[in-house]
Parts: C-alpha cells; sequence; structure tokens
C-alpha cells in the first residue's frame, strides 16, 4: 500500500477514492452554497463578458521559468507538459459537466498543501499555464498566500496593488488589481502588501463576493488560488470555503500519514478535493508511458 493509501485511508468513509490518471483523488459533496447578488465596483464588468475590463499589460520573464524548471512556452511535448495534460484533465471535466454534478463554483480551484516546501505554487503556476494553453480555456491565476507571496516573483512581474488592496480598499476595483500577461488567456492578480489582518480580510464579505463574481461572471475562465499551506496558516481552510475543487499537494516520501490525514480532515466541508503526489521518484506508468515526478517541485 502506497503512502497516499495509507494517507487517505481514513478519508475513504468521506467520499469516493478513484484511481485518476496516476493520481488519487477524493469527492466529497456537500449542500450549495447560496449566491450572492453584488457588482465590481466601477469595473464597467457586465454580465457575461467575453474581456477582462481595463487590462494592464505585463511581461512574463519565460526564461526565468524555464531555468526554474517549469513548463516551457517553447517546448510544448515536453515530459513536465504531458504530466500537467493529466493533471489538469479531471478538473477541466469537473468544470464542463459542473450543471450535471451539482459542484458549485468549480471554476474556483484552490491549490495547497499541508506544510511549506511541498511544491504548491510550482503546481499552481504550471497548472495555470497549462490550462491557458488550451484554445477555448482562459485563466486567471491568483496569488493568496498573502503571507509569503511568490509567485510574481516566480513570473518576474511588479504590481503596486493585488488582492489585499483590494479588499482592504473598497475604492479598488477588480480592474485595478487585474494584470493580462503576455500569454494569451492568462491574466494574473499578486497578493499585494503585507497586512496584519490579512486573515480577517481574507475571511470577509468582500472576499465572499468577490470569488462569487469572478466565478458567476467570467464563467469561460479557470481561477486558481494559490493559497498558504493549510496546516501552517489558517488562510488556506478559509479559502477552501469559497472554491469548488480544491487540489491537495503532498510531497512523497517527506509528508507524514498523519499530517495528511489532518489535511484531509480540515477540507471535509469541499465539494471536491484531489491530492496531488509531488516529488515522487518512482516512474508512473500512464497510458503506456513512464512519467517521473522527481524532477519538480523542489522550490
Amino acid at each position: 500500500m502506497s503512502i497516499i493509501e495509507n494517507a487517505l485511508k481514513k478519508a475513504g468513509s468521506q467520499g469516493l477514492v478513484v484511481e485518476n490518471g496516476g493520481q488519487e483523488s477524493v469527492t466529497i459533496n456537500k449542500p450549495n452554497r447560496s449566491g450572492v447578488e453584488s457588482n465590481f465596483e466601477s469595473s464597467g464588468v457586465k454580465e457575461g463578458s467575453n474581456v477582462f475590463p481595463s487590462e494592464q499589460q505585463v511581461v512574463v520573464d519565460w526564461s526565468s521559468l524555464a531555468e526554474n524548471g517549469f513548463i516551457d512556452n517553447n517546448n510544448a511535448k515536453s515530459q513536465l507538459a504531458e504530466e500537467f495534460r493529466v493533471i489538469k484533465r479531471p478538473l477541466v471535466n469537473n468544470i464542463q459537466g459542473a450543471e450535471n454534478n451539482g459542484i458549485n463554483r468549480s471554476n474556483l480551484i484552490l491549490i495547497c498543501s499541508s506544510l511549506p516546501g511541498e511544491g504548491k505554487t510550482f503546481v499552481s503556476i504550471n497548472l495555470a499555464l497549462s490550462i491557458a494553453n488550451e484554445r477555448d480555456k482562459k485563466v486567471l491565476l491568483i496569488d493568496a498566500d498573502v503571507e509569503k507571496p511568490s509567485i510574481s516573483k516566480q513570473l518576474g512581474i511588479n504590481s503596486p496593488r493585488g488582492l489585499i488592496e483590494y479588499l482592504e480598499d473598497d475604492k479598488v476595483t477588480f480592474s485595478d488589481i487585474l494584470l493580462k500577461t503576455d500569454l494569451p488567456n492568462f491574466s494574473l492578480i499578486t497578493a499585494g502588501k503585507r497586512h496584519k489582518y490579512s486573515t480577517e480580510l481574507l475571511s470577509s464579505q468582500r472576499m465572499y463576493l468577490f470569488a462569487e463574481e469572478v466565478s458567476r461572471r467570467y464563467k469561460d475562465r479557470i481561477v486558481i488560488f494559490d493559497s498558504p499551506p493549510l496546516l501552517v496558516a489558517t488562510q488556506a481552510q478559509i479559502l477552501a470555503e469559497l472554491v469548488g475543487q480544491v487540489v491537495l499537494v503532498i510531497a512523497a516520501e517527506a509528508t507524514p500519514q498523519s499530517v495528511v490525514n489532518e489535511s484531509v480532515a480540515k477540507l471535509s466541508n469541499c465539494d471536491v478535493v484531489m491530492t496531488l503526489l509531488n516529488k515522487t521518484r518512482k516512474e508512473i506508468d500512464i497510458y503506456g508511458h513512464n512519467y517521473s515526478y522527481g524532477k519538480y517541485g523542489h522550490l
């Protein structure tokens, strides 16, 4: 029995555990949370709009990303690119079948881990890049790890305002913090400044309305939140209540079974929880091809 099978044994009673492309996933159903009617203040957003308002253009440091082991946009056939094609498929399928499977806000995905250093930010960025490279998918990546943000640094992007500024000041609009990258279909919101009441801001009504609006108004977009580790800060559990899908990144042969069990328990109220075994050094046979996850996730 593998480390993940052992780790999720306790969670078996909470939902259906299935094999999925070399990963294991846990699906947990709960009643849908009622929607809230509101608007993005002064943003000029219209219901069903297919374009972001007043996009601010930024350029990603693609060479630095490739050097640090992220997906290389110049090599669409790399092993890493293929691995994330497998990883994203069940998430995308859940979004496409949301009306039938009852997943509320299925286009909002939270990437988290139990502890620091398990590779959640690596997964967040690569998952966003992989989905953005599809012809009919648009991605918004939000750095919600407000205590230790790293996405803007990894992408080589600077922004004077981010999520914290939006939550703190109702005069800051959605369009003020939205960044459009030079990769078509890929937009970004940075974490913003450090704030001593960041947990309270993330648990505020304004944050809930933000999640509700971005999910409902941009149904053709997939929103990925990179969150703090679950067992280090309470913010991840707060954010998990706002999204339809959660990916729990687990460092192979490093994260204790008891730690994984505790994280799964904290996510028990989420509609869908999938686990991603990262940094494993053994090859996994997927559709007749051997894939190794040992080459990435070391941040």
